[in-house]
């Protein structure tokens, strides 16, 4: 049954958004996919065929571009909700002010202007951006003992000079500049903000397939045989599904307005654990994975630990299991790899 309401989403054929895409429709919403090119949305409107009064497409080559989001963002009946999820994300960085860090940025101010500009009847905008970012977990290791930033403590200069941090700094940075617009413009939305750590789960559009997620790339190493290192440590993650339901979550719990969430599942992740439920799930692939020691943590490297209780009481989330999640995530890889295409 329809909801009646509208959501303009913003970079839909991407890994995260295609979840999120999946549960506005399945939810009842009315969605605009914003898609680079005719070919994403038309690989959209097939995979949704049943669906088709349900979504409409805005093409937007370039998010960095000045009024990139003007004509997206108007829709008759008026838009209720903006998701934005678009931002760069690629290896391929000649530029990383130019090609990474401007787009991410300018992107995420230009969607938030056009809304203010063009769709007063917007009543909240949710920005996807990342925990490794804006909301450092408590990290406990030998060398740095106990903490709870707010705020990574990456600067822009590190974004231009390290590859490495260009993509943490841009959604930092990004988030930043929302949250300026916010508390100078003081628009008639309000804003969400989703701060998710590791992303694993299944890729569910083709459009996001042959260029895996890092997170899911991490799993990918291992099925394609040949990685043998296993790092110590646990790290916090989120399943793709149940980000997507936060997503949704955020747009129907008023109290959501104004917060930040860190979208983190109850349980963490090691490497071992990977290869524990690879082979505990899929034995006849096996034999190309390290063993290591089944069960172990190590207590060397760095472990993160990650505070949900926000998500859980004002969102009502609840959580899947890791067994399930990274079960799940290796059977998509595996069939991508049989199709040649991971």
């Amino acid at each position: 049954m329809s909801t009646g309401k509208r959501v303009l989403l913003t970079g839909a054929s991407g890994f995260v958004a295609s979840h999120i895409l999946k549960a506005l429709l399945d939810s009842g919403y009315w969605v605009r996919c914003t898609v680079r090119s005719t070919s994403k949305a038309t690989s959209i409107e097939k995979q949704y065929a049943d669906k088709a009064a349900q979504l409409d497409f805005a093409i937007v080559e370039d998010i960095a571009a000045p009024n990139a989001h003007d004509k997206a963002v108007v829709a008759d009946p008026p838009l209720d909700f903006v998701i934005h999820t678009a931002s760069p994300f690629h290896a391929n960085v000649q530029d990383p002010e130019r090609d990474f860090l401007k787009p991410a940025i300018d992107g995420t101010r230009g969607v938030l202007q056009s809304v203010q500009k063009f769709a007063p009847s917007v009543k909240r905008v949710v920005v996807t951006s990342r925990q490794g970012t804006a909301f450092a977990c408590p990290v406990h290791s030998a060398s740095d003992g106990l903490g709870y930033p707010d705020w990574s403590p990456v600067a822009y200069e590190d974004g231009v000079t390290n590859p490495g941090l260009t993509y943490l700094v841009s959604k930092k940075y990004a988030e930043l500049a929302a949250l300026k617009f916010i508390e100078e413009q003081k628009p008639n939305f309000d804003l969400v903000v989703m701060n998710p750590p590791w992303i694993f789960g299944p890729v569910i559009n083709e459009q996001a397939v042959g260029s895996l997620n890092t997170s899911t790339q991490r799993i990918s190493d291992y099925l394609i045989g040949g990685k043998t290192e296993i790092a110590p440590g646990m790290d916090v993650y989120v399943d793709v599904r149940d980000l997507a339901v936060a997503h949704v979550r955020s747009l129907e719990v008023p109290e959501a307005g104004g917060q930040r969430f860190l979208v983190c599942a109850n349980d963490r992740f090691s490497d071992q654990f990977i290869l524990d439920t690879i082979h505990k799930h899929f034995p006849d692939v096996a034999e190309k994975i390290p063993v290591g020691v089944p069960g172990e943590v190590k207590h060397e490297g760095i472990h993160f630990i990650g505070d949900n209780s926000k998500t859980t009481k004002i969102l009502g989330i609840t959580f899947r299991p890791a067994e399930e999640t990274f079960a799940d995530t290796a059977k998509s890889v595996l069939e991508l790899q049989k199709k040649g295409t991971a």
